[in-house]
């Protein structure tokens, strides 16, 4: 039996709003067909414009709240994952939370009366996706929230913790508190790149929390600028991988780094050895979009690593999640696993 609240995770509570879109909306948003961003002014007029113009889906969204439905579904226990984020007081908010625990994600959030829920834009260009995050009140997480002893309660019970690198912009501070009690206590705390700007703009945090990080997730873009970022003077992704395995680290255990490459091998190291794993392999035709298939990876990771299972298998099950997702439209969820 796993039990319940063993995995714990931070992060920003987003409803997708996902469509098709042409390349000229993307250019007059000034818009890549493949990444994510937190949006600005410029962006702002487009939520409306999609809702008007396009045939929208809402989806529960969030990087780590997306990874932790992935993990629940897997699991297929109710309340194996807990997550806390921030939401306004409006209907987007009562969305994510039946959505959610509909999933079976026991969700306590900070409720903020006066911003509005998070957004996130899911636009969708053949099967590339770009990202535009409206964070709203997920931008208002507080960590008196998080102290509150009922909450506080829930870290103390989780054995694994996650957050998506996106949260570095919200609350540090939360992050941190949260991963030194992992390392006090011997748990496992585990973290995402996320986005390449992060490593960019929000460098002094991120590196504030890596020596606590014992799983390090990541794409290659995300990687190659993090290198940049470090003054790694290497473009080697290998090289690279190696390199942020061996950054400082406070505990004992060794960080492992896994690194996604698309459609390529999967790098991952772990004390200081490289091996690469070749993910399922999917028609064009077959693929609906791209967007969550990151989130579904580390999600099927996790479901495999807080049962205590070998890299290989958290590997196998990463890859059945995430080709599993970008066969459907955003993170959806709609059949039972097969996952053996």
């Amino acid at each position: 039996m796993i039990s319940e609240g063993i995995l714990f995770g931070l992060g920003n509570p987003l409803l997708d709003i996902s469509t098709p879109v042409t390349q000229e909306f993307l250019d007059k948003y000034e818009l890549k067909a493949d990444n994510a961003i937190l949006a600005e002014d410029i962006h702002k007029p487009m939520y409306i414009e999609l809702v008007k113009k396009f045939k929208v889906d809402y989806i529960p969204g969030g990087a780590t709240l997306n990874s932790l439905r992935v993990a629940q579904w897997i699991i297929g226990e109710p309340n194996r994952a807990t997550f806390f984020g921030c939401v306004g007081k409006d209907d987007f908010a009562k969305t994510l939370l039946e959505k959610a625990k509909e999933d079976g994600v026991n969700v306590h959030y900070d409720i903020n009366e006066e911003e509005a829920t998070g957004t996130c834009a899911v636009l969708i260009t053949g099967s590339n996706r770009s990202l535009c995050a409206n964070l709203a009140a997920a931008n208002c997480y507080t960590i008196e929230h998080l102290e509150k002893t009922e909450n506080w309660a829930y870290v103390e019970k989780a054995s694994f913790y996650y957050s998506a690198g996106f949260h570095l912009t919200v609350n540090p501070k939360a992050m941190l508190k949260i991963a030194k009690h992992a390392f006090e206590n011997k748990k496992t705390y585990c973290l995402n790149l996320s986005a390449p700007f992060l490593s960019q703009f929000f460098k002094d945090p991120m590196m504030e929390i890596l020596p606590y990080v014992d799983f390090m997730f990541g794409n290659e873009t995300e990687a190659l600028q993090f290198a940049k970022d470090q003054n790694y003077e290497t473009e080697d992704l290998k090289e690279i991988v190696k390199k942020i395995a061996a950054e400082k680290k406070i505990s004992e255990q060794a960080r492992v780094v896994v690194i996604t490459q698309g459609a390529d091998n999967t790098l991952v190291c772990k004390e200081g050895e490289l091996k690469e794993y070749p993910v399922i392999k999917i028609a064009d035709k077959d693929i609906v979009d791209t967007n969550g298939a990151g989130d579904a990876f580390v999600g099927g990771f996790l479901a495999q690593l807080v049962q205590g299972k070998d890299i290989e298998q958290c590997i196998k099950c990463a890859n059945y999640a995430a080709n599993y997702v970008i066969k459907q439209s955003g993170t959806s969820i709609n059949d039972k696993p097969d996952f053996e």
